[in-house]
């Protein structure tokens, strides 16, 4: 119905105080060093105008749910919730219940059940098509999701229409304000709301189709030389992970390396923009060392050390290289993609970029649907979960290993070395006779006591998949159809799992014993 990068189903931007009353005006605040500035939206021209602002970017071929809650007499935006746009109207009402179920469901877990709905409809025109075709044809697409908010209880005020510069409602019939050709949008930045957002400090940034690009694999010349790179160092490193001995020597490689990397790109001079930043960092990172970095990282202890650069002057180069690893991950190393997604996701989220943050995650488990990390932190953010607490945890560990680095040799026990009382074991699925980890997978066992007993047994380390090309040739972020994977019962256990305090307080838990942390 849609891929695994699209936020589904829960908070697009928490709990967020905003606009609507019954009658159609809404409030949006915007804070300022002074005191709290109100903006009142009442007409839909208003509201279309509001979109960016609500969501922090501009959505594209987006179904987009404002919740509107009652505050003190007067109407604000609660969460939001967005949804790419199914292409078979077949999926359209699974898509609708989806989002409504979610959006309402995910509100009153935050003690704030939604009164109203303002539903978006976002979509370019087709070759050949017109906005107003689109808006025909998405209109039982509208009516659906005003039926299922309706089951709940909670009407649509407003349901709009984007497309083409121009906007229509589809719950408004007065040619005055809702001409049938619809009304042209307001230059991006000139409406009072913009100017009022602007002064708060609040950034409208591009599309999600120009923050994907920056984690998505590179598909130029460089790609298959990269490529080369990846399948040489599977030849030595993978065996070596395997190996009790050589796990710990390559974790301890793998994290100086990241260390000089990083360092390289604090030193590199500013560049103006996203994609020449995004190439430069590029050019400062060597396909062998891409190639090290990206399978030292597919073992978990090694990545957990690497999570702790999270904060602080670490945070921004940790960033921007977990970035460019993403985009080293080409050809069949796609699902490689989860873990330096996962910990750019991690990061984002880390330092307050929750937009981000949900789109690297997302596209993690795009990469990889069975990695339980991503699936651990991607709940937490859309929950709105704060990420102090594992933050805390890291810190913890950081601080018992009494180093500065995150887990370089020097200190008493070498990044990627078992525990006390942790067996590392290498993993038994078998290798190609290139060197490569062959996945495997077997069927959820009835017995589910035994099942969580062979997880809780389960190596703490290396989990090494094997490189192929996602089905269709799709890439990170995409999910693969009719691909699934059998599910164990149990639950499964590790260090990342324990840092989620308070799952007995109604935080995210873990579940599915054959997941990969």
């Amino acid at each position: 119905m849609t891929n695994h990068s699209e936020t589904t189903g829960s908070s697009e931007n928490g709990d967020l105080s905003g606009p609507a009353t019954p009658g159609g005006t809404a409030h949006t605040p915007c804070d300022s060093p002074g005191d709290e500035h109100q903006i009142t939206l009442r007409t839909p021209a208003e509201l279309a105008d509001a979109l960016p602002y609500l969501l922090g970017y501009r959505p594209e071929d987006s179904i987009v749910l404002a919740a509107l809650r009652d505050r003190d007499g007067r109407g604000r935006f609660g969460g939001r919730a967005r949804l790419g746009i199914p292409a078979n109207a077949d999926d359209w009402a699974g898509a609708a219940g989806q989002l409504v179920h979610g959006l309402v469901t995910g509100s009153e877990r935050r003690g704030a059940r939604p009164e109203q709905m303002v539903a978006y409809l976002c979509q370019e025109p087709a070759r050949g098509e017109t906005g107003r075709e689109v808006m025909e044809r998405l209109r039982p697409l509208a009516q659906k999701l005003r039926v299922e908010c309706g089951a709940l209880d909670v009407p649509v005020v407003e349901a709009l229409c984007i497309s083409a510069g121009r906007f229509w409602s589809y719950c408004c019939d007065d040619a005055v304000c809702c001409p049938a050709e619809g009304t042209l949008m307001g230059l991006p930045g000139t409406s009072v709301l913009a100017a009022a957002a602007t002064y708060a400090g609040i950034q409208v940034r591009g599309s999600l189709s120009e923050l994907r690009a920056r984690l998505l694999p590179r598909e130029n010349a460089a790609a298959h030389e990269q490529e080369a790179a990846l399948d040489a160092a599977s030849m030595t490193l993978v065996a070596r992970i395997l190996d009790d001995t050589g796990r710990s020597d390559v974790a301890g490689e793998t994290l100086d390396l990241a260390q000089r990397v990083m360092r390289r790109l604090t030193g590199a001079p500013p560049v103006s923009g996203m994609p020449a930043e995004d190439l430069r960092d590029d050019q400062l990172l060597g396909h062998d060392e891409a190639a090290a970095l990206i399978l030292g990282l597919q073992d978990r202890t090694t990545r957990d050390h690497a999570a702790e650069w999270m904060e602080g002057d670490e945070a921004g180069p940790a960033l921007r290289l977990w970035r460019a690893l993403a985009r080293r991950c080409v050809g069949p190393y796609g699902e490689h993609a989860a873990a330096p997604l996962t910990l750019a996701g991690w990061v984002a989220w880390s330092t307050g970029d929750e937009l981000e943050a949900r789109e690297a995650l997302a596209m993690a488990l795009g990469a990889d649907p069975d990695y339980l990390f991503a699936r651990l932190l991607h709940q937490a953010c859309n929950e709105g979960l704060d990420p102090e607490s594992v933050r805390r945890c890291l810190r913890t560990e950081r601080g018992g290993r009494g180093g500065t680095g995150g887990g370089t040799p020097g200190g008493e026990e070498r990044a990627g070395a078992p525990g006390k009382g942790e067996p590392a074991e290498p993993s038994s699925a078998p290798l190609t006779p290139s060197g490569r980890r062959r996945r495997t997978r077997s069927a959820a066992s009835a017995d589910g006591a035994r099942r969580r007993a062979r997880t809780r047994d389960r190596e703490s380390g290396a989990k090494i998949g094997h490189p192929r090309t996602p089905a269709g040739g799709e890439r990170p972020g995409v999910a693969r159809a009719g691909r699934t994977r059998p599910r164990a019962s149990g639950t499964a256990t590790g260090r990342k799992d324990a840092c989620a305090e308070g799952r007995g307080r109604g935080e995210p838990g873990a579940e599915g014993g054959g997941e990969r942390l």
